[in-house]
């Protein structure tokens, strides 16, 4: 299994940007499928972003869909998350995670990481 530690979570006016980074640790991290969930006070876990192994095939939920990138770097083991256009909706604690296979649900996800606070003011 991986270790995951997020960063890059912060205060930020609507209309700003943050980029989230996921650093981890363990073996095989370029085997994995990554994912960026959310959640936000008295709300479930809700599903953010994710791309397969190598990178690529990157999903998105409808509500960050043109606004939110995510990427993977495996010679650096990271992941990211650039968020720009931030709303107040966008407000919530950010969870990397990650999976062997590929999927938005957090119940398929074995690993995740602490997560990092993102506000977004009006």
């Amino acid at each position: 299994q991986l270790q995951l530690v997020e960063s890059g979570g912060g205060l930020v006016q609507a209309g700003g940007s943050l980029r989230l980074s996921c650093a981890a640790s363990g073996r095989d991290f370029s085997a994995y499928s990554m994912g960026w969930f959310r959640q936000a006070p008295g709300k479930e876990r809700e599903f953010v972003a994710a791309v397969d192994w190598n990178g690529g095939n990157p999903m998105y939920a409808e509500y960050v869909k043109g606004r939110f990138t995510c990427s993977k770097d495996n010679a650096k083991k990271q992941l990211y998350l650039q968020m720009n256009g931030l709303r107040p909706e966008d407000t919530a604690v950010y969870y990397c995670a990650s999976v062997h296979g590929f999927g938005g649900q957090p119940k398929q996800y074995g690993s995740w990481g602490q997560g990092t606070q993102v506000t977004v003011s009006s």
